[in-house]
């Protein structure tokens, strides 16, 4: 895409073409330019590398207002380092992991446009969810399975509701009325709809299922906690396994055998005429535009992908740690730190993105964003975080707390009769908002331990019924 009079870089490294221009000063360029470094095409290594190296650092720190929030990196580090009061650490870690998010995906969209459509597909569905992934593999190192497991339940309740509600809502808003002044709906691809819906029944159903089994077996008085145990655990198992290659089915279906289906409407070819098609092939190239160049190339993308990577890891591992510190001392349960919390970090970055496709009335890519990510969520991550505890010899399992469970299906459910007409405005924007607020406020208002013990509804049930029986004579 041109840039202030001249195009991107030529070196593998940064993208394709570089034409300089004079309207600014190098000053400028060097500092503030996001396409071009002074130095960049220099034969000279000790002149080059180092503007390179400068054009990378440079084009990630100013790509986002977001990044912003950067300095809270080095401060959440030397905070877990020296051993800070835990709630400080919790809250700088939590701030610097979201301009983190923000530039991993940046760098993964930019790898991802030279990969190609299939290829590129396959890794945004690989690391669209790398914050959540690494929250979740930590937590799950240090035991802390309510952490997972809502902030499992958590991404796909932030995603559906809260970001699909935003986009609904500002898309609807900026694109209200049609030319003639009536009101309009924001439209997009049918298939989408009904391949998602389906899939998140599924996803819906897999997770009803262990805590279904779970709840009857809890209602034999004499049945062996061990046993259920077991029992619920090797069918967590056997269903992640199901589950990872039922994903594997959808990504071959939509980016390989089945991708032309899935091509949003603004870029569906009407039927024409030979004639007609012989005139649109000649008007095409004056209407490329190179909008979807990416800013950095596929090697500089990639360094940045490992760097940003570590640091999401790192601090990660202290907000985990500082998790028990915050629930004694704030009063607020595990459960709400993992089903808002969490994922308002790891979807900051596709929050301000879905948004800002959908007021551009580009509610496919919109509805890719938020309920594409969800289905990763559902039906790859959670899945392999059980496999991965598997391997780790922890005892994940996909039973959830009775509530979290409800609050989702209820969730899924609003969201299937919301998009399976393929169209949106505003007002059912408002309504998964309203959703996505009830919930949040419900797991607020749960006292800390209100949710922490699955069985301590069923002991009192039993306390009571034992009560009730009169004693033998």
């Amino acid at each position: 895409m041109p840039q202030n009079g001249y195009a991107h870089e030529t070196t593998p490294l940064m993208g394709s073409g570089s034409v300089q221009n004079h309207h600014h000063s190098d000053t400028y360029r060097f500092f503030l330019d996001l396409w071009y470094t002074p130095g960049m095409d220099s034969d000279k290594p000790l002149v080059k590398f180092p503007a390179r190296l400068w054009h990378i650092i440079k084009a990630t720190l100013l790509r986002s207002k977001i990044n912003i929030l950067l300095f809270c990196v080095p401060i959440g580090l030397m905070a877990g380092m020296t051993g800070m009061d835990p709630v400080a650490v919790f809250t700088i870690n939590f701030f610097a992991i979201i301009p983190l998010a923000a530039v991993l995906s940046n760098a993964t969209e930019d790898i991802s446009a030279k990969l190609g459509e299939q290829l590129g597909g396959l890794l945004n569905a690989t690391f669209g969810n790398a914050v959540e992934l690494i929250v979740s593999v930590i937590a799950l190192k240090e035991r802390q399975y309510a952490v997972v497991k809502s902030s499992m339940i958590g991404s796909i309740l932030s995603n559906l509701l809260l970001v699909m509600g935003m986009c609904f809502f500002f898309g609807g808003l900026k694109n209200m009325k049609d030319d003639a002044g009536d009101g309009m709906e924001q439209e997009f691809t049918d298939i989408t709809a009904q391949t998602t819906c389906s899939l998140l029944m599924l996803a819906a159903a897999s997770m009803v299922v262990p805590s279904a089994l779970s709840m009857v077996m809890q209602s034999s008085l004499n049945r062996n906690p061990d046993e259920r145990e077991q029992t619920i655990l090797n069918l967590s198992r056997g269903t992640a396994i199901i589950l990872l290659i039922m994903y594997a089915f959808y990504l071959n279906f939509s980016l390989r055998t089945h991708h032309n289906l899935f091509v949003p409407k603004s870029k569906q070819q009407p039927q024409l005429s030979p004639g007609d098609e012989e005139q649109a092939e000649r008007e095409a190239p004056a209407e490329t535009d190179g909008d979807d160049e990416p800013l950095l190339g596929a090697w500089a993308s990639g360094f940045i992908l490992v760097i940003t990577t570590v640091l999401v890891a790192i601090c990660a591992d202290y907000l985990v740690d500082s998790i028990d510190a915050l629930v004694e001392r704030a009063n607020i349960s595990r459960n709400f730190i993992g089903l808002i919390l969490i994922p308002i970090v790891g979807n900051a970055a596709e929050h301000v993105t879905a948004v800002v496709v959908a007021v551009k009335n580009n509610m496919d890519l919109a509805m890719q964003v938020a309920i594409g990510s969800s289905i990763q969520i559902a039906m790859f991550v959670t899945p392999f975080l059980v496999v991965l505890g598997w391997i780790m010899g922890h005892d994940m399992t996909m039973r959830f707390e009775t509530f979290e469970t409800i609050a989702f299906i209820l969730a899924v459910l609003v969201v299937i009769y919301t998009v399976q007409d393929g169209k949106s405005n505003y007002l059912e924007g408002v309504m998964l908002m309203a959703m996505y607020v009830i919930i949040a406020v419900a797991f607020f208002a749960a006292p800390s331990d209100g949710l922490s013990n699955e069985d301590a509804g069923l002991d009192a049930f039993k306390a009571s019924l034992k009560s009730s029986i009169p004693a033998p004579a």
